[in-house]
């Protein structure tokens, strides 16, 4: 959904690929076509949408989001299954926060290690390069 609309004209004028193989019975959401065939869609389909566009930009999978929404019908029930799929979300974060992290290491040793010389001396080119690598 385009952020820089008025909330009372919330359109689409293009198609987020993976909203259609979400949810229950993962048959696209509901719409019309207005003006200048733009995307109009009704109240729930716009809380379908908008329950995705949220769980994507935390970072949960398609298949995770797809899950989580089929979850929201059994609100009378415990929700373990909601917090463990949510667990394993995290546990998957902080091992790319750790992954980045020394990532970010080895870069900074390369950045720092440039002695600002010719590029025949240089570490940063060194360390890419095949004889550069540790078998």
């Amino acid at each position: 959904m385009p952020h820089d609309l008025p909330p009372a004209r919330q359109t689409e004028r293009r198609h987020d690929r993976g909203d259609d193989e979400i949810g229950p019975g993962r048959a696209g959401p509901e719409y019309t076509r207005g003006s200048g065939n733009y995307r109009e869609y009704n109240k729930a389909s716009l809380a379908r949408l908008t329950f995705i566009k949220r769980g994507r930009d935390l970072g949960f999978s398609i298949d995770q989001v797809s899950q989580l929404m089929n979850l929201t019908r059994s609100a009378g029930e415990n929700c373990a299954t909601v917090d463990a799929i949510a667990v394993q979300h995290l546990a998957a974060v902080d091992r790319k926060i750790a992954d980045l992290t020394a990532l970010r290491r080895e870069l900074t040793g390369l950045v720092d290690s440039c002695a600002g010389g010719s590029i025949g001396d240089c570490d940063i080119l060194r360390a890419l390069s095949p004889e550069g690598t540790e078998e």
